[in-house]
């Protein structure tokens, strides 16, 4: 059956919006021109780029998959999730070999690392400026995290019997079975190698805005494209970058002046960076952010006295004791508050929204303003102050 339409009222619909010469794409055309001079800044999942505006050139600054360590401490953190799916594998295919193949493949790779892993490895060539000083208790705490990782796969590749969750949880999680004589639980190292790549990026990025004297009253931000799992980082209160960029500005930037944009044009640096090529993305971007902004001041201009909308933003929830589930991620009051620091593990687990290693990095953003950007003066959950002992491979060896 033939799809009919009325010529007359499609073009009242293209009058205002859904064509190029709208009235809503002149609209958005002015409001671009009003902040054409106005620092742009846009976030992708690996880095953030400012339009400083008024013609001058963009900046970038990676803070992800090419930032040094980030790599190397993501493998130590996937550690734990990479043996509890284990642990998920043989449960869903008992008399299978999968889960068998995987652990030996893990152990594998487990050893190798580890036998790589040293101080000076940590200090001379992956060499973060942010961890220095802390080279010895983050090589301290790689070998411990290997060498229990490979005890745990040992004793269980042994004795099949011994993977089920609650055994993994006792001996391998938490440190407080005997079966592999851990005494640190893994949450530890979780939220240690999560907060020191939020340490490092946050670092980076707060020097980086500092030196560009931004006007955090006028800025505007995108956040664009992926970042983590597909699901993830849709809303400023799930987004890490959200978090890092509103710390970095010292809690001056307007949370209504931030845009979470999924769709909006990937911005393509290269490597080494192409000025140019950045340079074609501020126009579509400023105007994405324009037109975007301008539909939202229509709000109060048509609906005068009633109540007005405001982004929740990400204050965090606190805990109480009788606290038995969460909707966002919780307050964490202190390095040592590790109800809050694993419920976090356990919150970006189970929330899609949320960024896996986003975990800690708005508190590691907050723990910089508030010790004028000096990681030494930093407490590391998990790290500073917790004792890695040195391990053989195999207990009671």
């Amino acid at each position: 059956m033939a799809l009919t339409v009325s010529p007359e009222l499609v073009r009242l619909f293209e009058t205002y919006t859904g064509h190029p010469d709208s009235l809503a794409a002149h609209l958005a055309a002015l409001t671009t021109r009003e902040v054409r001079d106005d620092p742009l800044i846009v976030a992708t999942g690996t880095d953030v780029v400012i339009f400083p505006g008024a013609g001058r050139d963009p900046e970038v600054q990676g803070f992800r998959l090419s930032t040094r360590g980030f790599k190397e401490l993501a493998g130590i953190s996937h550690l734990p999730p990479a043996v509890s799916s284990l642990v998920k594998m043989r449960s869903l295919d008992p008399d299978g070999t999968l889960w068998r193949r995987e652990a030996i493949r893990l152990l594998l790779a487990t050893e190798t690392a580890r036998k790589a892993n040293s101080a000076a490895l940590w200090r001379d060539v992956i060499a973060v400026e942010a961890y220095a000083g802390r080279e010895q208790k983050i090589a301290e705490m790689v070998d411990y995290t290997c060498a229990v990782t490979e005890r745990y796969l040992r004793l269980v590749l042994e004795d099949d019997s011994l993977l089920t969750p609650e055994g993994h949880r006792a001996d391998y999680l938490e440190g407080r079975g005997r079966d592999i004589g851990a005494t640190v639980p893994m949450n530890a190292v979780m939220v240690a190698t999560f907060f020191l790549v939020g340490l490092d990026i946050s670092h980076r990025i707060i020097r980086w805005f500092k030196r560009h004297e931004i006007d955090w009253s006028r800025a505007m931000v995108l956040i664009t494209g992926r970042a983590g799992r597909t699901t993830a980082g849709v809303t400023i209160a799930t987004n890490s970058v959200c978090a890092t960029i509103v710390g970095c500005s010292n809690y001056q930037l307007p949370l209504d002046r931030i845009y979470i944009a999924p769709h909006a044009p990937a911005i393509s640096v290269g490597s080494p960076v192409d000025i140019e090529a950045v340079r074609a993305f501020e126009e579509p971007l400023r105007q994405l952010w324009a037109y975007t902004r301008t539909m939202s001041e229509l709000g109060p201009l048509m609906f005068d006295g009633y109540p007005r909308y405001w982004p929740a933003g990400a204050a965090p929830p606190v805990m109480t004791a009788d606290t038995t589930e969460v909707s966002e991620m919780p307050a964490i009051e202190s390095p040592t508050d590790w109800r809050a620091l694993t419920t976090r593990l356990r919150v970006v687990l189970e929330d899609p929204r949320q960024l896996l290693s986003g975990c800690v990095t708005d508190y590691a953003v907050k723990q910089l303003t508030e010790h004028d950007n000096d990681p030494a003066r930093v407490a590391v959950p998990g790290l500073d102050g917790v004792v890695y002992p040195p391990l053989e491979a195999r207990p009671n060896a």
